[in-house]
């Protein structure tokens, strides 16, 4: 390949991810705002500005597409969250800086949070979900029952299922999302001071 072909090639694959993600943007503008079942190929491609045909070229299919805009908020969401817990001082901060982290990038990404409960959830109030186990889509609880281990394993927690602990502050977290979702009044700062309070209630080691 000559350097011309390879400018050409970078270039084309430089467009090519540009457009993907000008469309998978557009998805999570629409689902967020219309829903899932309005949100079409061919709204897609009206908000993108091309034809219904050059989505199709990107992603052969509408749930393709959804799919894919549905990982990429999911992979924002998780490293947001590993990122905050990574900075904890120890395994108790760690469990305490996650639920801090699962309330703020829900209350600061709306859109994305709608994405989420558009696709996971059904539309009775977005509390019930379309495929029993979609809440563990890239292993939420899993992760958190890690970090509820590594608080036993240090001492600092009391000895409890973490498994069933994890999924009981993950319920808490959903609860109140649910909720601040059809009432955007709620204080999501005092929610979330209190779920801490609840997780320490529920983990911490008593003397």
């Amino acid at each position: 390949m000559t350097p011309r072909q390879r400018a050409d090639s970078e270039a084309k694959t430089f467009t090519e991810r540009a457009r993907r993600q000008q469309l998978i943007d557009c998805t999570v503008d629409l689902i967020s705002t219309r829903g899932y079942p309005a949100t079409s190929l061919s709204a897609i491609a009206e908000r993108a500005g091309v034809s219904k045909a050059a989505v199709l070229y990107h992603f052969s299919s509408k749930d393709n597409l959804t799919r894919e805009a549905l990982t990429q908020v999911l992979d924002q969401f998780g490293g947001y969250v590993a990122e905050r817990v990574a900075g904890a001082p120890d395994p108790q901060a760690a469990v305490v800086a996650y639920v801090h982290a699962m309330i703020g990038y829900q209350r600061d990404n709306r859109r994305q949070v709608r994405v989420i409960t558009e696709m996971l959830l059904d539309d009775q109030g977005g509390t019930r979900l379309k495929t029993p186990g979609s809440h563990d889509t890239h292993d939420r609880w899993q992760t958190l029952a890690a970090l509820l281990a590594e608080g036993q394993k240090a001492g600092v927690l009391r000895e409890f299922d973490t498994c069933t602990v994890a999924l009981a502050i993950g319920g808490a977290i959903d609860g109140v999302i649910g909720h601040w979702l059809a009432h955007p009044d709620l204080d999501l700062d005092a929610a979330a001071a209190e779920l801490e309070t609840f997780t320490l209630n529920a983990i911490a080691r008593r003397s």
